[in-house]
């Protein structure tokens, strides 16, 4: 019987690996700093976000990269997008706000236009489960058309209702999403989303895939979601 295992290791794992607690501007200038060094900065596109409280959120300050986040250059902001310390927010994340009103479950969301997964994006294909070690992202969302440039509310009702219950999403002609309890688990996912999408394209390119059988990749993605495993995978990136 492999449960016994599974829940002696998720015991040992909430152990030795307790929450950080890490303030909401220092866990998103790490997870900026940790999307950067894995390939997702494009310039200015793409925003990582948490949310502050009901109707406020943290985010990079507009004009800096990722590499170039730091815990002072985190800006918070109302729904209107309006800053209420710091400088200017990336008009973009307007996006983000409808996704936070429909999901009171999600603390951060990261938006990157990283390689592989624009790369899947401009394919008719969904992200699939293929691998173990994308398991935590079994049952991605799939938006099969662009909206156009996200910095109006039709785009946010779009993505959002795409998004529906799901932790990540693979946007048409643009990037990805991922949707998480913490910064901690939405840079988890999202880190592992472009390693899966490269995955999934060379696969294609050496003639197809075979998909995880359903009930595995579940028992996979819980395993994989554990809070201890997420937090002390976010912890080594950020020691990198």
């Amino acid at each position: 019987m492999k449960q016994p295992y599974i829940e002696r290791v998720s015991r040992e794992m909430a152990a030795d690996f307790p929450a950080a607690d890490l303030p909401p501007c220092e866990a998103l200038a790490a997870a900026c700093r940790i999307l950067a060094r894995e390939g997702h900065e494009s310039g200015l596109a793409g925003q990582v976000t948490a949310r502050a409280d009901a109707q406020r959120w943290w985010t990079l300050q507009f004009g800096y990269g990722f590499e170039e986040a730091t815990a002072e250059r985190m800006v918070l902001v109302d729904e209107d997008l309006q800053p209420l310390s710091g400088g200017r927010p990336n008009p973009g994340v307007r996006f983000h706000v409808w996704v936070y009103r429909a999901r009171p479950d999600v603390k951060a969301i990261v938006h990157t236009h990283a390689p592989y997964a624009s790369a899947l994006s401009c394919t008719a294909s969904a992200l699939a489960t293929i691998h173990m070690d994308s398991a935590m992202l079994h049952r991605c969302a799939h938006l099969p058309d662009w909206p156009g440039v996200p910095v109006a509310d039709d785009e946010g009702r779009i993505i959002s209702g795409a998004l529906g219950e799901a932790k990540c999403i693979l946007l048409a002609n643009h990037g990805l999403l991922t949707a998480g309890a913490s910064v901690e688990e939405a840079t988890y996912l999202a880190v592992f989303f472009e390693r899966a999408a490269r995955m999934q394209l060379r696969a294609m390119a050496a003639g197809g895939f075979r998909e995880l059988k359903k009930e595995l990749a579940e028992e996979a993605r819980e395993f994989l979601l554990q809070p201890s495993i997420v937090r002390a995978t976010f912890a080594y990136w950020a020691r990198r």
